[in-house]
C-alpha cells in the first residue's frame, strides 16, 4: 500500500469544488441554510486521528511504558487515516464549491451565513485532512539500519 498523496487529495477537491458549484447554480434557491453540524464532527475526527497517531508512533518506536501494536491494528489504521484523508478532501472540495458560488452573493444575510458555514467547513476538512496524513505517517516502521531496501519477497522453495 502507498502513501497519499496531498496532489491526489487536492485533484478530488477541485473536482468536487467544481461539481459543488454546477449544481449549486442551479439548486442553491431550494435549499435550506446550510447547517454548521458537520464542522464539531470533523474536527472531533482530526482531533482523535492526531491523538492516536501520537499513540501509535509511540508504540511503534517501542518507547518505555508503551505497549507493542498489533499488525493488524496498524493496517486498519492505514486504512482509516487513508478513508478519512479522501473524505476530508470531498467535503473541502464541496465547501469550496459552496464559498465559489457564494462569493458573488454576500451582500444577503442566508448566502454571507451559508458562506461562513462553508468556510469554517472547509477549515475543519482541512484539518482532518491533516491530522489523518500525520496518523498514516505514524502507523509507517522505522528504517531499520543495514536494512535491504530491494525485493523482499520471500520465495518458497
Amino acid at each position: 500500500m502507498k502513501p497519499t498523496r496531498t496532489s491526489t487529495l487536492v485533484v478530488v477537491a477541485v473536482v468536487f469544488a467544481l461539481v459543488a458549484w454546477l449544481l449549486l447554480r442551479d439548486i442553491y434557491q431550494k435549499l435550506p441554510p446550510l447547517p454548521w453540524t458537520g464542522v464539531p464532527a470533523l474536527l472531533v475526527a482530526a482531533f482523535v486521528e492526531a491523538w492516536t497517531g501520537r499513540d501509535v508512533r509511540a508504540r511503534i518506536a517501542g518507547r518505555p511504558g508503551a505497549k507493542p501494536v498489533a499488525p493488524l491494528y496498524v493496517s486498519r489504521l492505514v486504512a482509516l487515516a487513508k478513508a478519512s484523508s479522501l473524505v476530508a478532501a470531498v467535503v473541502a472540495g464541496l465547501a469550496a464549491g459552496f464559498d465559489i458560488y457564494l462569493s458573488g452573493s454576500l451582500t444577503a444575510s442566508v448566502p454571507r451565513e451559508d458562506a461562513l458555514t462553508a468556510v469554517v467547513t472547509l477549515v475543519a476538512a482541512v484539518v482532518l485532512a491533516c491530522a489523518a496524513l500525520y496518523l498514516e505517517n505514524c502507523c509507517r516502521v522505522p528504517d531499520v539500519p543495514g536494512r535491504d531496501h530491494h525485493d523482499e519477497s520471500v520465495s518458497l522453495r
